[in-house]
C-alpha cells in the first residue's frame, strides 16, 4: 500500500501536526471517574466529552492493553426503549462496517450496563480545525471531502445513511487519517423507519440538514450528499450555507431558497469547486449527485468538472412568516401562562373566602 493511501492527509498542509484536542469537560456527576474499572476490564483514565445523552471516556482495555474510548449513556436514558434501540444500532453499525475512514466499535461479550467501546482516536474534530483555520485552502478542502465520500460510499453500499454529517462528527487524526463518527441517528437497512415529531435533534443538525429532513421526509443517501455539500461549503467559504439568528428562518431558507454562491464569499475558489458544492446542495434530491462515488469522481478530477452555471440560477428564499408556535407571543404566553393561572386561582380563593365571611 502506498503511503498516501495509508495516511491520506499526510500531504494536506492544514491537517499536518493537528493537536490532540478535547474541549474541557465538567466531571461532576459523571458515572465514572479516572481510576474506576468498568466490568473488570476497562480502566477509566480520562473524561473526554459529555453530551445531553452520554459521556465518553478514555480507557485502557486491561485484557489486551489497548487504549479505547467508552461511550456510556446517562442513566435516565438507559430505560428509554427508543434511545436503547438507537444505541444498539450505533454499536452494530460500528461493528459491521469495515472501512478505514469509519469509527470502529470493539465487541464486548458481557456488559453490566449499556455502553459502546470504540477505537480511541488521537487528533481533533474538523470543527476544531475550522475554528483555527477557515476557510481552508481549496486543495485541502477538496481532499477532505473526497475522503468523506469514500466513507459514505461504503456506508451507503451497506444500506446505512448517516443523517448527521457535520464537522463535529469528522475526526482529523494525528496519524494522517480521517474518521466519520457518531452513528447515533444513522438509519440502516435492518432498522425500522424512524418517525419524527417536530425539529428535534434526531433529525440532524440544522446547519447541515437537508431540506427533506426539515420536512420530516424519508432520508436516503442523497441526504448525506447534501450535508457533505454544506460541509464543503463551510470549508471553502468560512461560513455555513444558511446563517440566521433565528433558526426557524434558517430552516425556511434551505427549504425555499439556495445559499449565497460560494465564490461571492471567497473569490479565490474555482468555478469548478463552486459547481460541485451547489450540485451537492440542490434542494431536490434527484438533482444532486446520485451517489457519493459520483461526487468523489468529480472531486478527484476537479479541473475536468463542467461548469453548468448553477451559480447564476440560484433562487433567494421566500420571506419567513412565523407560525403560531414560533411567534414571540407564543413564548410569552408559555412563560406567563402558569403565573396568570396561579393568580386567577389565588383571586378565586380570596373571593370565596371573602364571600364566606360576608355570609356569616
Amino acid at each position: 500500500m502506498k503511503t498516501e493511501d495509508a495516511f491520506p492527509l499526510e500531504q494536506v498542509e492544514s491537517c499536518r501536526n493537528v493537536p490532540e484536542h478535547h474541549d474541557p469537560v465538567d466531571a461532576s456527576g459523571a458515572p465514572f471517574q479516572p481510576g474506576d474499572v468498568l466490568d473488570g476490564r476497562f480502566l477509566i483514565t480520562e473524561l473526554l466529552s459529555r453530551s445531553g445523552m452520554a459521556t465518553i471516556f478514555k480507557a485502557e482495555d486491561l485484557r489486551n492493553k489497548q487504549v479505547v474510548a467508552v461511550k456510556i449513556p446517562h442513566l435516565e436514558y438507559e430505560s428509554d426503549p427508543n434511545f436503547f434501540s438507537r444505541f444498539q444500532r450505533e454499536e452494530r453499525i460500528g461493528l459491521e462496517l469495515n472501512h478505514p475512514f469509519l469509527l470502529k466499535s470493539i465487541p464486548v461479550e458481557e456488559k453490566s450496563r449499556p455502553y459502546i467501546v470504540t477505537e480511541y482516536l488521537k487528533g481533533c474534530t474538523l470543527a476544531h480545525l475550522l475554528k483555527a483555520m477557515c476557510p481552508l485552502p481549496q486543495k485541502d478542502a477538496i481532499k477532505i471531502a473526497g475522503l468523506i465520500c469514500d466513507a459514505l460510499q461504503h456506508m451507503h453500499e451497506h444500506g446505512v445513511i448517516h443523517r448527521d454529517l457535520k464537522p463535529q462528527n469528522v475526526m482529523i487524526c494525528c496519524d494522517g487519517t480521517i474518521r466519520i463518527m457518531d452513528f447515533g441517528i444513522a438509519r440502516d437497512a435492518m432498522s425500522r423507519r424512524i418517525t419524527h415529531a417536530g425539529n428535534t435533534s434526531s433529525m440532524g443538525t440544522p446547519d447541515y440538514m437537508a431540506p427533506e429532513q426539515v420536512k420530516a421526509k424519508k432520508a436516503d443517501k442523497r441526504t448525506d450528499i447534501y450535508s457533505l455539500g454544506a460541509l464543503l461549503y463551510e470549508m471553502l467559504t468560512g461560513s455555513v450555507p444558511f446563517h440566521d439568528e433565528n433558526p426557524w428562518a434558517a430552516l425556511n431558507a434551505r427549504v425555499t431558497g439556495d445559499p449565497v454562491a460560494p465564490r461571492k464569499l471567497n473569490p479565490e475558489i474555482s468555478a469548478q469547486a463552486e459547481e460541485i458544492v451547489l450540485r451537492a446542495m440542490q434542494r431536490e434530491p434527484a438533482e444532486r449527485y446520485p451517489s457519493a462515488g459520483a461526487m468523489k469522481t468529480e472531486l478527484d478530477a476537479i479541473e475536468h468538472v463542467r461548469v453548468t452555471g448553477l451559480a447564476d440560477r440560484l433562487q433567494p428564499a421566500t420571506a419567513w412568516t412565523p407560525g403560531p408556535l414560533q411567534s414571540p407571543w407564543f413564548f410569552v404566553a408559555v412563560m406567563l401562562g402558569p403565573i396568570l393561572v396561579g393568580v386567577a386561582v389565588l383571586l378565586w380563593f380570596l373571593l370565596q373566602h371573602h364571600g364566606e365571611k360576608i355570609l356569616k
